[in-house]
């Protein structure tokens, strides 16, 4: 392609209209910023822009032939929707370039209200493959900012596939988590990451010690800020992100400094502008370079733009960090005054009570059959040592269901273009296999699945379903059930599930991650670790010890991912009648044996028996034995909170 100055775009970020013009007067071609509402940088109460002030930047950026998009990124409760119309008539009215969504709701409202701004993808909605894309741009999504995870080889085969305008971070803070599938500061805190409140949990110290034996595994590496990822730094790698085909270069940092940001845009800027002007004869301005180096907040990385990172990737020792958002602190138990004191759901649509189990193998899978369950959910991610499911496993689990319990098949909830390619012949494959759904997690597999085959389809929690306008959307693309997300409180899910056109379901007991990465965090401490000499490694139980002694399971699956949950499972036993009004409710059971998955769901099914028949459900005895059987301390995770703290 032949390069001219409007080949690429630089975008820099702005907190306040100081920064802001620093980065105009800089050479920014585009700003992102957001209002005081509804954006995913929320903690620091005198950055963002009000009413007014935005108004006054769209016009000031557009005096200096500069774009500006607002960041309305992130996930929005139902009782934030009357406001969240009003902010986008507003929007509608003062015309910045573009708005940067994540919630299903913002397209739905879009649609709804005639709204013509362009709109985005923020990284929160976690777009990694083509069919996601397809379907967004069903809903007039003109450019995605692509999943951090993705390879600049894989970026440049995704943008030729689909011909959409992409934009890539290139410096500044990243995440360790996939985008959008963090819910750590969200139930420990009530602060959730998805909704701009990130307590910054992977800031924190760990040890990486052994499941079964509590041993310390790496007490001669270089620290223990075991998820702490340096910044995001593509200055030397200008000529590899451009020809890639990534239109916008993006800059994080909306909470830093005018001054800050003006050194940033302007050192960007000239290598952009040369490499433009003359590829051929390029070569890194090294005065730049040390520009960008001797100011740095903590030290540089390419993350993955040329391949999986490695310990060198990770600020292990903590001596660059610039601020800690939160410590250590024991997960939540049974601390329920506010649980106890909510009044039940009232469903609008008739509860069948149905119990559903997510198991994780096909042992478990009879046990959960034989114990009651009506619905299993097999397949997708296999946590090792368990193996990948195969085709035979799943028509053998329809036959021992026998119709009296459906059997859904699972999907991964990440699926580049290896999985992708992978579940595309798994769906074909269904069409003789007599299972009786498919559970999905993201667009791109929701997508396959309705056109691939012809059984229902249900979204699973990795959709971070925070409102029914959400629900809508989904039922507009055919699903037939949603569940809810992880960090809404009991308030919350209620009235979600009390205002929604589709049954919802939600875990009410179980392990849970509270972060999926694409890191592999043993290989990264264990200087012995070899998958090579010693495939065997990848079958150890491995686990995070926190400095409150919390202790987070390390699971890894087919595909490489690291699955780091919480230290407390989730158990809701006690408290069954206030969610009665479900359309179903749900075991996460694939981390647990067979036994154990077999007892858990026994308990369950008696308990919601019990209540189907206007008796009391809950048994002390059965509760004590799900506390003495557990692998983990049993709590109530976010139900604690009244809210999940919300935008406005």
């Amino acid at each position: 392609m032949l390069l001219h100055r409007k080949s690429v775009e630089l975008l820099a970020p702005a907190g306040t209209w100081d920064a802001m013009t620093a980065g105009i007067e800089a050479g920014a071609d585009a700003v992102y910023l957001g209002g005081k509402h509804f954006n995913m940088r929320l903690h620091e109460g005198d950055f963002n822009f009000d009413d007014e002030r935005l108004k006054a930047a769209v016009e000031y950026a557009h005096a200096h032939n500069v774009e500006l998009y607002v960041t309305l990124n992130n996930l929005i409760s139902n009782e934030e929707l009357p406001a969240l119309r009003d902010y986008l008539a507003y929007l509608d009215e003062i015309r910045p370039d573009a708005i940067l969504v994540q919630d299903f709701a913002v397209l739905q409202l879009v649609h709804e209200m005639g709204v013509s701004v362009p709109l985005h993808t923020s990284v929160m909605m976690n777009t990694h493959n083509e069919h996601a894309i397809e379907k967004l741009k069903e809903y007039g999504i003109t450019r995605i900012v692509v999943g951090r995870e993705m390879t600049l080889s894989e970026l440049a085969l995704f943008r030729e596939r689909t011909g959409i305008e992409v934009e890539y971070f290139m410096h500044g803070d990243m995440c360790i988590s996939e985008s959008g599938q963090c819910i750590h500061s969200g139930v420990l805190f009530g602060q959730s990451g998805n909704r701009g409140r990130c307590m910054k949990i992977c800031r924190w110290p760990f040890a990486l010690i052994d499941e079964e034996t509590g041993a310390v595994l790496d007490e001669n590496s270089p620290g223990p800020y075991k998820l702490a990822l340096k910044d995001m730094c593509m200055y030397r790698s200008i000529p590899a992100l451009i020809q890639a085909g990534v239109y916008s270069f993006k800059i994080e940092g909306r909470m830093r400094s005018p001054e800050f940001i003006g050194r940033l845009v302007s050192t960007y800027r000239r290598a952009i502008d040369a490499y433009i002007a003359d590829p051929n004869g390029y070569t890194t301005d090294e005065e730049g370079w040390r520009t960008l180096y001797d100011n740095r907040v903590r030290d540089y990385t390419t993350t993955f733009a040329f391949g999986q990172p490695t310990a060198v990737d990770i600020g292990m020792t903590g001596e660059r960090e610039p601020r800690f958002f939160s410590k250590a602190v024991e997960e939540a138990g049974f601390d329920d005054d506010v649980l106890r004191a909510e009044e039940p759901i009232r469903a609008r649509q008739p509860s069948e009570h149905r119990l559903s189990v997510r198991v994780g193998t096909p042992a478990a899978a009879h046990a959960a059959i034989d114990a009651g369950a009506d619905t299993v959910y097999v397949g997708g991610e296999a946590l090792r040592p368990n193996r990948p499911w195969k085709l035979r496993d799943y028509a053998e689990i329809a036959d021992y269901a026998g119709g009296k319990t459906r059997v859904v098949a699972l999907t991964p909830r990440t699926t580049m273009r290896r999985e992708c390619g992978e579940i595309e012949q798994f769906f074909t494959a269904l069409r003789d296999i007599p299972v009786d759904g498919i559970m999905v997690g993201n667009l791109g597999t929701l997508k396959l699945a309705r056109s691939l085959t012809t059984l229902p389809v249900q979204a699973d929690h990795s959709f971070n379903i925070f409102n029914h306008l959400a629900v809508s959307f989904l039922r507009e693309n055919g699903l037939t059930m949603a569940t809810a997300s992880y960090e809404l409180s009991f308030r919350q899910l209620r009235d979600i599930a009390e205002n929604a056109v589709l049954p919802i379901e939600a875990v009410v007991h179980g392990s849970y991650e509270s972060m999926i990465c694409d890191y592999n965090f043993p290989a990264m401490s264990l200087p012995a670790y070899s998958e090579l000499s010693q495939p065997e490694v990848m079958d150890r139980h491995y686990a995070f010890r926190n400095e409150a002694g919390g202790v987070h399971s390390i699971r890894i699956d087919q595909y490489g991912r690291n699955h780091i949950y919480f230290a407390n499972d989730l158990c809701l036993y006690p408290y069954l009648e206030k969610f009665m009004g479900l359309g179903a409710l749900r075991i996460e059971a694939q981390d647990y044996s067979p036994a154990l998955t077999g007892e858990i769901v026994r308990i369950y099914r008696a308990a919601l028996d019990r209540l189907a028949a206007g008796a009391d459900g809950y048994e002390e005895a059965d509760f004590q034995r799900l506390k003495d059987l557990s692998p983990r301390p049993l709590g109530i995770g976010t139900y604690r909170f009244r809210q999940s703290r919300n935008s406005i």
